[in-house]
């Protein structure tokens, strides 16, 4: 509820002055804003956010009784159809009032009061702006969190290709290694035929071996012919004693 008033009224009396608050705010529903001394904007301000508050409820009660202030029908007709629906979230403040200087003549301190029709921004609550600010610190560290389990999946699979990458260039070698054994063990394999082989051949030699002895036996068990062994004896005679003809000679 506005707060009473105190020092001296505005007219000539109580009758005036509430006459002359209802003209104002007439105007200001009408217009939006008006320009009038400090002290009536100062006097008219709590009237006309009674005004809009009685309007905000929108019945016919209210109606009526804002209709005991305010004559005028369509400035009536424009507080409930627009000026309330612009000011149903905002909690009071309805008006502003904005120092404007002196009058010239009798420098009279001069005002503008207005209408607040702004859309409210609401600021949320202490609890809920800390609750709202938790929430981006736990998002904040959620995605932290996921950015560095992003950059260890990275780090593992580079990893992992810097592995494949090696085995690959050791693979040839291996390969290498590999392709020996087998050659070493085909050369073995074609050696140890050959060895079995001769192994096979050296029995049949034993048995020439066996064989020849027994000739050289046979060879002594055999008689000489008696009339040979003279032969040979009188033939290798002459040849010893041809050399000693020839030195007489």
């Amino acid at each position: 509820m506005p707060k009473p008033t105190k020092g001296p009224r505005l007219g000539g009396g109580p009758a005036h002055e509430k006459l002359m608050l209802a003209n104002l705010a007439t105007a200001l529903f009408t217009h939006g804003r008006i320009q009038t001394t400090e002290t009536k904007a100062k006097r008219l301000r709590p009237l006309a956010e009674r005004m809009v508050t009685f309007a905000k409820r929108g019945d016919l009660h209210s109606r009526r009784r804002v209709m005991t202030v305010i004559r005028d029908k369509s400035a009536v007709h424009k507080l409930f159809a627009e000026i309330a629906p612009q000011v149903n979230e905002r909690e009071g403040g309805y008006t502003r009032i904005v120092k404007t200087g002196f009058r010239k003549g009798d420098r009279a301190p001069m005002a503008v009061i207005e209408l607040v029709l702004e859309p409210v921004e609401k600021k949320p609550s202490a609890k809920k702006a800390q609750a709202a600010k938790d929430k981006a610190a736990a998002e904040k560290a959620a995605a932290k969190a996921a950015k560095a389990e992003a950059a260890k999946a990275e780090a593992a699979e580079a990893e992992a290709a810097d592995a494949e990458a090696t085995e690959e260039v050791d693979a040839p070698e291996g390969a290498e290694t590999e392709t020996e054994s087998v050659a070493v063990e085909a050369e073995v394999a074609d050696e140890a035929p050959a060895e079995e082989t001769a192994a096979e051949e050296a029995p049949a030699e034993e048995v020439v071996a066996e064989e020849a002895p027994a000739e050289e036996a046979a060879a002594e068990e055999a008689p000489e012919p008696e009339g040979e062994a003279p032969a040979e004896e009188s033939v290798e005679e002459p040849a010893a004693e041809e050399p000693e003809e020839k030195k007489a000679d």
